[in-house]
Parts: structure tokens; sequence; C-alpha cells
């Protein structure tokens, strides 16, 4: 080592005439010194002793050679000479990183360095809440027999929200939707539905139209374990010049078989709602006792899924369709409370509690 801390102090008046040549045996010198002993280094201790003396940042081999070879090279060979010390220490620090590397190996292997007892990191990997994947669901469903994804703002005009779906002023309807307002801008509120984008798809596209609308919503209501403020749903809307009833009931019994299962059975009762004429609840058979009766069905063999019928001819006037040349039918799901029923979750709070055991379960 004395040797070539002598070398790295030399001048090139003791040089003499500097050559390429002459930097180039130097280099190669230095470069299998330093090779020569890494392979006699045993331990992380004697490597980093290596690292100091050889790349460190006062009074090592790099920095003799940048101060002695570099500032004293003739402007012709400077750039040379600053160019071959930055290749051949660059590949020595890929020595060093290399016997740092094997080094950690061995002690691996030996258990010196690294106690194999200890528990491993774990690093937990995200998945889907358990609404976006009913989501994607139902998503697959309805895309599977033509319907496409429409979404819209969560903050709507009481236009679109209740008087283009038929929903005037002082209307009885307006009551179970008690709705959040914006007292920062007066004149809109927070949407209770997703229906409103059914008028503003029907204003902008003449038949046909099939859609499905995603989103949260909100109602003033007291959370407990069925109810909450703010929940998820799923419109849907076709609309066509030849659209029946029959239509309309083959729809969402698809939507039953294809979500619970090919044994479902469906039926439809009479309801009512003001922007679909004529309406009905739809009601599909437990899926959990098979329709004998259970404490999911409440005995009776069924469940209410959500309300559906076909749109009120009153609707189209809003969007400047032909009542007399166009119908459809529309429909709205309750995702959080498909998902309970298919999943078997009692409490709706436990979507928003974030916990992680909970969410865990449905990977």
């Amino acid at each position: 080592m004395a040797n070539i801390l002598e070398k790295t102090n030399l001048t090139f008046e003791k040089l003499g005439a500097p050559s390429e040549a002459g930097f180039q045996a130097l280099f190669d010198e230095l470069l299998g010194v330093a090779s020569g002993e890494l392979e006699g280094v045993g331990s992380t201790e004697e490597l980093e002793t290596f690292r100091v003396r050889w790349v460190g940042r006062n009074n090592s081999v790099k920095s003799r050679v940048n101060e002695n070879w570099l500032r004293q090279a003739p402007p012709e060979m400077k750039r040379w000479v600053g160019s071959g010390i930055k290749v051949y220490f660059a590949h020595i620090e890929e020595m060093l990183a290399s016997a740092k590397e094997a080094l950690e190996i061995i002690g691996l292997a030996n258990g010196s360095d690294i106690d194999l007892s200890l528990p491993g990191v774990t690093r937990p990997i995200g998945t889907r809440h358990l609404i976006s994947q009913t989501y994607e669901e139902l998503y697959r469903i309805f895309n599977s027999i033509g319907f496409s994804i429409v979404e819209g703002a969560e903050i709507e005009t009481p236009y679109y929200n209740f008087e283009a779906l038929n929903i005037p002023e002082h209307h009885p309807a307006r009551d179970n939707m008690d709705t959040f307002y914006l007292a920062n801008a007066p004149g809109y509120l927070l949407r209770t539905h997703t229906s409103p984008m059914q008028v503003r798809t029907m204003e902008k596209q003449k038949p046909p139209v099939r859609i499905v609308v995603p989103g949260k919503v909100y109602r003033r209501d007291n959370p407990d374990a069925t109810h909450s403020f703010m929940f998820h749903q799923l419109e849907g809307l076709a609309v066509d010049t030849d659209i029946t009833f029959c239509d309309f009931k083959g729809t969402i019994e698809y939507f039953a078989q294809q979500f619970f299962g090919p044994q479902t059975r469906v039926r439809l009762r009479p309801s009512y709602f003001p922007f679909t004429e004529p309406s009905a609840e739809f009601d599909a058979s437990c899926h959990v006792c098979g329709g004998s009766g259970c404490r999911t069905c409440k005995y009776s063999g069924w469940i209410e899924l959500f309300g559906a019928g076909m749109v009120d001819p009153a609707v189209y006037g809003f969007v400047d369709y032909d009542p007399k040349r166009v119908s459809g039918f529309a429909f709205g799901l309750g995702v959080d409370r498909l998902a309970m029923l298919k999943y078997g979750i009692d409490d709706l709070q436990q979507f928003f509690r974030n916990d992680t055991r909970f969410l865990r379960q449905f990977p």
C-alpha cells in the first residue's frame, strides 16, 4: 500500500514526459492492488476500512489521485485523465459492492450476522374494498347485456334531482328524501339518488339509451345497522322504440340470477315511484334458504331488493323524447344492501369503519 500511495503523490515533473500509456499502466496497477486487497477482506469491518482508504472523502487513494494526477495534468490531457479516474474508481466501487453482497450472503449462511429466528418484515398488500368488488360484479353483469357506465357529479340542482324526474316542488315524494342543501352554494344540493344522470344523458343522446349510473348518494338519516346518511347506488335506464314490460322483467331476472345464482326466482309487487309508471318492488327468492324461510328473509322466503318500473311518459317531456314512439324502464339498486345480502354482513357501518380485520375477509 505504501508503494501505491507513493505513486499517487507523483508529480508530472517526476514522471518526465507524461503519456496516456504511462497513466494507463498506473491505473491498471491501482486496480490490481485494490482487487488483491479485496480478496483478503473477511469481515464487514475490514471492508469498511478498505472503503475509507480507497474511496473515502479525505486522504484516500481516490482523493490523492484527483489532487495530484488530475490537477497537474497538461491541458491537453486533463479530459483523458479525468475520464480515466472516473472509470477506474467506478470499477473499484463496483468491486466494493460485490464484496459487501458476498459477505452478507456468507453471514446469512453462517448465521453470524443475521438472526434467522427473528420475525420477518411483513409488507401487507392492499385489496379492493368490498363495495368496489360489488360494483365491479354489477358492471360485468350489465355490460354483458349492452349497458354502458355513466358517472355524474355528486352535487346537483333541484331541477335534475327532482323536477325533471317528475317530482315537482311540494310533492309528497320529497318527504322521503330529506336532503342536504349547500349553505355556501344556494340552489345546489347533494344528490339523493343517481337518477339525475338519466335525465342528463337523455338530454344529450337520442334513443337507444342503455346505461347504469354508479355513485354515492346522500340523505339525512340516522346511522344504524341498515341506514347511513351516505350510501352507494347503481341506477339503470333503458329507452328504445320497442321496449316492453317483458323486457324489463327479463333484464332484472337475468341480473338476479347472475348475482345470486341460477336457482334464484323473482317476483314483482305493485308500488309507486314518481318517475315510473307502472312501478314495482322487485323481490328475489332468499339465496340463503332457497325460499323455505330463515332469519335472513324473515321467514318469508323472499328478499326485497329494489324498486323499478317503466319510465313515466311525463319524464320524456323534460328531455324532448316522443312518449308515443319510445318506451323504457328504470331501476335503482342499493349496492351496500346487495353486498350485505350476498356476503352475510349484518351491519352497514362495517363498510365505513376501516377495520382491517373486517376488510381482510374479502381479498
